[in-house]
């Protein structure tokens, strides 16, 4: 599952707090942003849909009541001119209800 893949939710978890993550990987370049922008935009507009249609709840009902974060991991760090994007992400899901995330994963070394 990746990013690209605007209809599927990547990976449901927990936090140690019991806060329920949703996460998205983000492995794509950042060669062309705004591509990049509008696939994590659609991703993000498939998790909302996810849980503001109660699908969540159908499949997990143990998750009710819970919060619930969009966490989105990048493989890339995403460049300057794309920030203001997760700024507007952070403040829409905010204002929906949730906590919203992003951040980069360092390269492992071989």
């Amino acid at each position: 599952m990746t990013v690209e893949q605007h209809d599927t939710v990547d990976f449901v978890g927990f936090s140690p707090t019991g806060e329920l993550i949703l996460t998205i990987s983000d492995h794509l370049p950042w060669d062309k942003v705004n591509e990049h922008l509008f696939c994590l935009q659609e991703k993000l507009n498939c998790y909302l849909r996810f849980v503001e249609s109660g699908e969540l709840f159908t499949l997990y009902p143990n998750v009710v009541g819970r919060q619930i974060s969009i966490d989105v991991v990048l493989q890339y760090p995403a460049p300057e001119d794309a920030r203001w994007f997760f700024d507007k992400a952070s403040q829409a899901i905010s204002a929906a209800g949730f906590r919203f995330s992003s951040r980069h994963l360092p390269t492992r070394p071989n």
